[in-house]
């Protein structure tokens, strides 16, 4: 949500999208070095139902990318854009399967352990599912918020699916029977931007926050186990877009939020992104004691985009840069580290530089997450200060219309005594 590009990986399935469009290959060396692209401003469009006033369409989306996932296999991947359309593919080899309209402009999607089912959830706070056997078939409504659908997840088992809303909530609901509420996890203070059920402990939840903060549930009761406060640190780096964004904006160092949590199994490793900061947040999951260590601030001169874990190589780092767009770091000796050396890096680089074109938009894209915190009013401060003022003015005009003390009293007796005087 906070940047139209983005990084899509299964296995050794990688994905890199920008605007409406996203490149897909292999990060296995082979011979074999295809290439599939796909723009969503070449998809089939419904036809525009909605009419303004004057009888012309409303509301046309730019076909804009805003939500991308891979299934657990691998096997299917789908994406949805800001044309309100639901685009189902098959990866092997790959395919187009459908093109669905959905009722709202899209926030999040997932697909079920089964890959029978995909889940979108969208502005207006609804999830609906979407079959992947039955490609054309038609969206169902499963459960719905007051407030708007920032993340989607599913229990391994498919059996919960946990929804994170703009307003502070995490939701763990049935998935058979959506309308029954099994816990909620409470805690955060601003919108929840992100959530992970962690992978081998499916009672386990990440969550990440406007409120600067990571947090580790058992969602199962909705518990906290744990809260990191992010801002705390190290030493802050500067936002990427801190000479043209004012310092009292969202890319304040004490206001940023995590648009992406990635999870590495083989090393046990949480790796956090932020919005607004050319950083990425390393932790340590320990799993005998259920808590997160910090162990690494990785630094960028340049934004990322977004990153994502394959388990054989390592993390994969999208970022705003031509010569280098995509990056592979490593743990060297106990420390992070890029390896710009990388035969496949270097390939998939050249890949990306020839269709720079479609990521390079993606810096000017307005961070979507700047929006979504809550906005505060001190009335009670402006009220007694206008307060101070009006009684102010009361003494001074009462002051201007009162006589000198003794003036008025001293008149009077001089009056009185010319009067007895006979003056």
């Amino acid at each position: 949500m906070a940047s139209s590009a983005g990084l899509a990986l299964c296995g050794q399935a990688l994905v890199v999208r920008g605007g409406s469009r996203f490149l897909a290959t292999s990060t296995a060396i082979s011979d074999d070095d295809s290439l599939f692209t796909y723009d969503c401003s070449a998809a089939e469009k419904k036809a525009q139902e909605n009419k303004g006033e004057d009888g012309q369409p409303v509301d046309q989306g730019t076909d804009t990318i805003l939500a991308s996932t891979f299934s657990k296999s691998g096997s299917y991947f789908a994406l949805t854009d800001d044309s309100k359309r639901l685009i189902l593919f098959r990866t092997k080899p790959w395919q187009c399967l459908s093109v669905r309209p959905v009722v709202r402009r899209c926030t999040a999607l997932t697909f079920t352990a089964s890959e029978e089912r995909v889940l979108v959830a969208d502005k207006s706070g609804d999830v609906y599912s979407f079959s992947v056997l039955g490609p054309h078939a038609c969206g169902r409504l499963e459960l719905g918020h007051l407030s708007m659908l920032l993340d989607v997840a599913l229990s391994p088992d498919d059996r919960f699916v946990l929804t994170a809303d703009r307003d502070e909530k995490i939701r763990v609901s049935w998935a058979a029977a959506p309308h029954c509420i099994e816990s909620f996890c409470l805690g955060h203070t601003e919108f929840v931007s992100r959530i992970l059920v962690v992978p081998g402990h499916p009672e386990l939840l990440l969550s990440s926050s406007g409120d600067c903060t990571l947090r580790l549930w058992d969602y199962p009761s909705g518990r906290q186990l744990q809260c990191c406060d992010l801002a705390s640190l190290q030493e802050p780096a500067e936002p990427w877009g801190h000479k043209a964004v004012p310092a009292s904006s969202c890319v304040s160092l004490q206001r940023f939020a995590v648009s992406r949590i990635a999870f590495w199994a083989q090393e046990s490793c949480v790796a956090l992104l932020c919005d607004c900061l050319p950083v990425v947040f390393v932790f340590q999951f320990i799993v005998c004691q259920r808590q997160l260590a910090f162990r690494q601030q990785l630094r960028f001169p340049k934004r990322v985009w977004d990153i994502a874990f394959e388990e054989a190589q390592g993390l994969w780092v999208l970022q705003d840069c031509r010569e280098a767009p995509l990056v592979l770091w490593r743990p060297t000796g106990g420390q992070w580290q890029p390896v710009p050396d990388s035969a496949v890096s270097q390939r998939l680089c050249g890949h990306l530089r020839g269709s720079w074109a479609m990521l390079e938009g993606s810096g000017t894209v307005e961070d979507g997450f700047r929006g979504l915190y809550k906005a505060t009013f001190d009335n009670m401060s402006s009220y007694l200060k206008r307060k101070e003022e009006r009684l102010q003015q009361q003494q001074e005009r009462k002051r201007w219309q009162s006589p000198p003390p003794g003036g008025r009293g001293q008149n009077k007796k001089t009056r009185a005594g010319r009067a007895a005087l006979g003056c």
